[in-house]
């Protein structure tokens, strides 16, 4: 036996030794599975097993890596090399490429990976002569993944009544035409996507059984990784290949059973008992990364699932602090207050900012994030994702704002007039580029009056443009008479954008909408709150193209460099399987988190709770939770309640200085909740001091910036201009307004609601 034996616990060590038959990890967060891998696979090899009888499979080319790494460290290079080990994808595409020749593919087949995927079904649509704003490509992709990840094949599809029903009802019937034309094409130019990686697969074991016999004779030990996200044509194959020795070692943990989104089924670790009856189970239930506290709060949250396989972890770690609680006015300082919370903890501790990350439930929730940061010139990173203003949805959108306002930018001309499509192709772009080039003038100028620079175009085309042309000169009409979000509200509606997203119709689309509206809400913000950002100066008019040269500070591509000391940001999907020193938790607000669309059935929510288990476990120091009290949703201002998930962590695990009950709003919504689910709305006794930077109490904004008694005559202190007196006031409630006279300053119009004025007498 190798020394290494003795880095294991007692837990580790018997699910290590235990090689023959099929046994079941279920391993806690941070409670080290991973190594349990790698030593059982060592183990394996260091007992004379072939490494080419050993499968190991992960869900990440990372993951496999970093694992065949650690073995070659424990036991040395030759060994290790010969084991199967990599992604499902990985793996079965190599088994194609040595036997794909069963199902008529050469060994160099072409993968067509998403972007392949989606021009192939759009060339089709167009040969088909279908709508391709009805038959979205996004959406077909969806619907023939989906087929697909359920080994649902075209002809059964085309003979599915409840698929057909579905399709019919969606007036999308020929998605099954696509679907043969699309798979009789891959198959034409000897390509697979990464669907088919998974589907040809089975078909090869399924009707090929001397090829099945094969794989079951060589891979005589399986283990596999991250077991609770296998989907349906995962868990099959690998029933297939254990079938002979069923030397099979799944690892996982259902309380981290995250991706039903993605086709994941929880089914299959829940039911490894039923499939192998005489299996061993072994719990790996000791913490290794985090504080006492966190494993305390995480246990707790996750008790109030059914569906699981019971366990307690636990950790020798210290006690640590306890959980921080953020309570914030408005998704914007929601932002701040993180930022301000990273900011004083880094220098308190001397720290660095890789120590950091916040993690949130939607990629919309970065902006608030990245901007609050940005001011505080902490670097930061977005992982999982691009940057907020980086995205193409965003980008597509800015670029109608910049054309608008200067409609001799060309690089913003051509990505808007191409999205969404007109029916203005390359060709024609090109001639007008030439054009603009021979005549010395902006493409804008050709495109405004192509008959007068000869421009070989047809009629139809001319239209195309002299929509465009006409278009863009109704936005900037619009500029000039509204305000920043009217614009760019009006804009995004009859652009095209928002429309060629909401026909889309796939959870893609709806990500890229929440984007959309994410910016319009900031939009929103900067045209209400614009007197807050300039300190209630009124002289600002709070126009768009104000709001874009405010963004632009935000939109400077920043360097990338070799430095990796930055504030981690990303979805808490993205999160797994990563730790860090201190994590914030924001928007935990219901309807946010958990997702409005995810509350209706007890399996949906209690995914849910699993990702909020996942996020409260990546952390190892501490933990923050933070919600705001309201947000922008579409422009309309909304209050938010806080998630029910706060209620399930024991309030002595909190770190709430002052607590009072929070009068719980009561959205629409909490009606069909409570309908439809019988889950009551939280009405947990939390109120943190900690909700501005000044550190004053914080009430609700309405009672902070409550200027009832201004009256004319009264003087006044600003934070910017200093003590003046009031000489006129006018307006009532949020749209209250007073002229104030300020020493050396002069008069300025504040509005009142964010001027935040003391009176002084």
């Amino acid at each position: 036996m190798k020394d290494f034996l003795k880095d294991l616990n007692k837990e580790q060590y018997d699910a290590m030794v235990h090689t023959d038959g099929p046994s079941m990890v279920i391993a806690g967060a941070g409670s080290g599975k991973t190594r349990v891998l790698t030593y059982r696979i060592a183990h394996l090899l260091s007992k004379g097993v072939d490494p080419f009888h050993v499968l190991a499979l992960t869900f990440t080319n990372k993951a496999a890596r970093e694992m065949k790494e650690r073995i070659i460290q424990l036991i040395g290079d030759g060994e290790a090399r010969n084991v199967w080990m990599g992604t499902f994808h990985s793996v079965f595409a190599k088994i194609l490429r040595l036997d794909g020749h069963h199902l008529g593919y050469p060994s160099h087949f072409t993968i067509y990976d998403t972007d392949d995927s989606k021009k192939l079904i759009r060339t089709i649509i167009g040969e088909m002569n279908l709508d391709p704003k009805v038959y979205a490509p996004n959406f077909v992709r969806n619907r023939i993944s989906m087929a697909k990840s359920h080994l649902i094949n075209p002809k059964l599809y085309a003979e599915d009544p409840e698929i057909q029903s579905a399709d019919e009802s969606m007036a999308k019937p020929l998605v099954k035409e696509i679907y043969a034309a699309y798979q009789a094409r891959l198959k034409r130019s000897d390509a697979m996507d990464f669907d088919d990686l998974l589907f040809n697969t089975y078909i090869l074991f399924r009707d090929f059984p001397e090829v099945l016999f094969k794989y079951q004779k060589k891979f005589q030990y399986i283990l596999v990784d991250e077991y609770q996200d296998t989907n349906h044509a995962q868990y099959l194959i690998v029933k297939k290949l254990a079938a002979k020795y069923e030397n099979i070692c799944v690892v996982g943990d259902d309380a981290q059973s995250i991706y039903a989104f993605r086709g994941a089924n929880i089914q299959n670790i829940l039911n490894f008992r039923k499939d192998y009856p005489d299996y061993k189970l072994f719990k790996l239930e000791q913490n290794y990364r985090s504080t006492k506290t966190i494993v305390k709060a995480a246990n707790k949250v996750i008790t109030h699932n059914k569906e699981q396989i019971k366990k307690t972890v636990w950790t020798e770690n210290e006690d640590g602090e306890k959980i921080g609680f953020i309570k914030a006015v408005s998704d914007n300082e929601e932002g701040k207050l993180v930022a301000d919370a990273i900011f004083s903890t880094k220098m308190n501790h001397q720290l660095a900012n890789s120590d950091f990350a916040i993690l949130y439930r939607t990629n919309a929730q970065s902006r608030a994030m990245e901007e609050s940061l940005r001011k505080l010139n902490i670097p930061y990173r977005i992982y999982g994702g691009q940057s907020f203003y980086n995205r193409k949805e965003i980008k597509d959108l800015l670029a109608y704002f910049r054309v608008v306002i200067n409609p001799n930018d060309e690089e913003a001309l051509q990505r808007a007039i191409s999205t969404p499509s007109r029916g203005i192709g390359k060709t024609t772009m090109q001639r007008i580029i030439v054009a603009a080039d021979e005549h010395g003038v902006s493409m804008w100028e050709i495109i405004s009056n192509p008959q007068k620079y000869d421009i070989k175009i047809n009629s139809g085309i001319a239209n195309k443009l002299n929509g465009f042309t006409t278009m863009i000169k109704s936005f900037a009409a619009e500029v000039k008479k509204k305000d920043a979000y009217e614009a760019a509200s009006t804009i995004a509606n009859q652009s095209g954008l928002l429309k060629m997203l909401k026909d889309e119709d796939t959870p893609e689309a709806d990500n890229r909408i929440e984007n959309i509206e994410e910016l319009l809400n900031s939009v929103k913000e900067f045209s209400e709150r614009g007197a807050e950002a300039h300190e209630g100066d009124l002289e600002s008019q709070g126009t768009l193209e104000e709001f874009m040269q405010e963004v632009a500070l935000f939109t400077d591509a920043d360097k990338e460099d070799d430095d990796n000391d930055k504030v981690a940001l990303m979805t808490i999907h993205a999160a797994k399987g990563l730790e860090f020193p201190y994590v914030f938790i924001v928007g935990l607000e219901e309807n946010l988190f958990p997702a409005v669309q995810s509350v209706s059935t007890r399996a949906e929510l209690e995914e849910e709770r699993r990702l909020f288990y996942v996020a409260l476990t990546r952390a190892m120091k501490k933990v923050t939770l933070s919600y705001a009290e309201s947000r922008y949703r579409w422009g309309q201002f909304s209050f938010s309640e806080p998630s029910r998930f706060l209620e399930e962590i024991d309030e002595s695990l909190l770190d709430i200085p002052h607590k009072s009950h929070i009068p719980a709003p009561q959205p629409a919504s909490n009606d069909f909740r409570q309908k439809n689910t019988g889950y009551r709305p939280v009405k947990r006794k939390l109120k943190p001091v900690q909700t501005a930077t000044s550190g004053r109490k914080t009430e609700s904004r309405h009672e902070e910036d409550d200027m009832s008694g201004l009256m004319a005559g009264m003087e006044v202190e600003h934070a910017k201009f200093g003590k003046g007196k009031v000489i006129s006031v006018e307006g009532s409630g949020p749209n209250k307004k007073a002229t104030v006279f300020f020493n050396g300053v002069g008069n300025k119009n504040l509005l009142l609601r964010f001027a935040r004025l003391k009176i002084l007498k």
